[in-house]
């Protein structure tokens, strides 16, 4: 029997569809994404070249495509500037800025709880049965 629902009994859904912060998890904590809202809530408006200093480990690629998709989020807003040559600005969306609370939250947490990650995640790799 399925996941289907039967008789008009509940449809169980896949876990990663069910689960209702999974979209959030997928949009706000891929790879890049954090150290760049990061970057333009700290530092404000910056032009790309500014964000690639800022953020050194990334690519100029992988920079475009995660400011793109930022952008399509409305996370950040994009201001093009018909200038000769061209300048562009990003900055941080009001949606972008609601996540702070959230970014504080889970900063309050890694400092209370990064040591003992680090504690259990040596015990892991030291454990000879492993």
């Amino acid at each position: 029997m399925g996941d289907d629902a039967v008789d008009g009994a509940a449809v169980v859904a896949e876990p990663e569809l069910a689960c209702p912060i999974s979209p959030v998890v997928d949009i706000v904590f891929s790879r890049w994404t954090t150290p760049i809202l990061w970057a333009l809530h700290t530092y404000g408006r910056q032009r790309f070249v500014e964000l690639e200093r800022r953020i050194t480990r990334v690519t100029p690629k992988v920079l475009t495509q995660r400011l793109r998709q930022l952008e399509r989020d409305g996370l950040v807003v994009r201001t093009y500037h018909p200038e000769v040559p061209p300048r562009v600005e990003y900055e941080i969306s009001e949606l972008g800025r609601s996540l702070g609370p959230l970014f504080a939250h889970l900063t309050e947490w890694a400092v209370d709880n990064m040591e003992s990650v680090e504690r259990a995640r040596t015990a892991y790799d030291t454990d000879p049965a492993r």
